[in-house]
């Protein structure tokens, strides 16, 4: 049916699933679980169309929910409206999906500030962290329950990003 709305449309496997490309990008995809398979359009205007004519959410990955038997399948007519719209969004320019937002950068801890205040090789190596570098060693410093635990955190971050190694550094080669 994908193929019959939309010759264009070329086979691919993203994730691991099967998945339908036009113009490069994804138009759907579909997977199969034990009991059940799934259908869904990647196009973002798709889902408030099939919440408006379905009148409901999925509670599946795909936006047809849970697809246990032929039942459960639209009709091959109102399939091949369903790709024709989707590819009709993609061809509108729209965006497929939400441009997540930046995360904002986690304030250093005081303790940290003030540790990297009196190495000067670590303060310019923390300089040169990413923000995501940088989050993380904060994020691992204050999750510490114990305080004797968030000392230690705090001095072997120190001693790491010294050496300008990042939080995670001995799994970068594996």
């Amino acid at each position: 049916l994908v193929h019959t709305a939309c010759p264009a449309a070329v086979e691919d496997i993203k994730w691991g699933m099967p998945a339908f490309l036009y113009n490069g990008k994804i138009l759907c995809g579909m997977a199969a679980f034990k009991a059940h398979a799934t259908f869904g359009f990647w196009h973002r205007g798709m889902e408030d169309l099939l919440k408006k004519e379905l009148g409901k959410t999925s509670d599946a990955m795909g936006l047809l929910g849970k697809i246990a038997s032929r039942q459960d399948l639209p009709t091959d007519a109102r399939m091949l409206r369903y790709i024709r719209t989707s590819v009709s969004l993609h061809d509108s320019g729209t965006a497929t999906r939400p441009k997540r937002q930046p995360r904002q950068p986690l304030p250093e801890p005081p303790d940290l500030a003030a540790a990297l205040k009196r190495n000067k090789q670590a303060a310019a190596a923390w300089k040169k962290f990413s923000p995501s570098g940088r989050r993380e060693y904060i994020e691992w410093i204050t999750e510490a329950k114990r305080p004797e635990t968030r000392t230690q955190r705090l001095q072997t971050t120190i001693a790491w990003t010294a050496q300008g190694k990042a939080r995670n550094w001995k799994y970068q080669n594996c």
